[in-house]
């Protein structure tokens, strides 16, 4: 059985609908809860995958989350490795930090379900699903660059850097294609406070969710079997 490990900074910002995909393509999942793991003391070459989720602080955060740069070690080992890895909005920041690139604030927030616009490289891309115009979430106040080595996929008019990749085996995205609108209800609770700073009525998101139906699932379902397809 092949092994995915997956490194999560809050409980509900979790694999969503990804986890049916990766046990369905035969990969035995272990969560490590990065906060409070000894990230030091973990290997993270040994497993066949390896998948950095998002999080409500920032990659550049390390002064006052020490644990970032353990967590940043760990990825640089990752990618010297040459093995498979997926990063998703914070995870996504932590690659592209890892590979040299400059992650800052935007200065404005990016937040609720909008399309995807693909570069000529992502429509040749394991993204090119996203061509259709089916909405995902999008949540983040910061942006990374593209690193040098890699080749950018994807924008949206609030933020031009939404997903790069590194030959096959390297995947960033800035949105979130594993939330289902099921599981919504939990980061309407959990970043309750950022949504009522930012005046964004959680009816409108859970709305947008509703309308997006099942299309979204069955999209994120498509680009995780094909890259790990790629993979093989």
């Amino acid at each position: 059985m092949k092994s995915a490990l997956v490194l999560r900074h809050i409980a509900f910002e979790d694999l969503g609908s990804l986890a049916p995909v990766l046990e369905a393509e035969g990969y035995e999942i272990k969560m490590i809860e990065a906060p409070l793991h000894p990230l030091a003391s973990l290997d993270v070459t040994s497993a066949d995958l390896l998948i950095i989720l998002g999080g409500p602080i920032g990659a550049f955060d390390e002064a006052q989350y020490p644990f970032l740069l353990d967590e940043l070690e760990l990825i640089r080992q990752r990618l010297d490795s040459g093995k498979p890895m997926l990063g998703i909005c914070l995870g996504a920041q932590l690659i592209a930090r890892a590979l040299g690139a400059n992650v800052a604030a935007m200065g404005h927030k990016e937040i609720g379900f909008g399309p995807i616009t693909l570069t000529d490289a992502g429509r040749n891309s394991v993204l090119a699903p996203l061509a259709r115009g089916t909405p995902v979430l999008h949540w983040h106040g910061d942006q990374f660059d593209i690193p040098a080595q890699a080749v950018r996929l994807a924008a949206t008019d609030a933020c031009p850097h939404q997903a790069f990749s590194v030959g096959d085996q390297v995947l960033a995205l800035q949105f979130h294609l594993e939330v289902a609108p099921q599981a919504l209800e939990a980061w309407l609770v959990g970043h309750a406070n950022e949504l009522h700073q930012q005046r964004i009525d959680p009816r409108e998101l859970r709305a947008q969710a509703q309308a997006a139906g099942g299309a979204g699932i069955q999209m994120a379902d498509a680009i995780l079997t094909d890259w790990l397809a790629r993979l093989r």
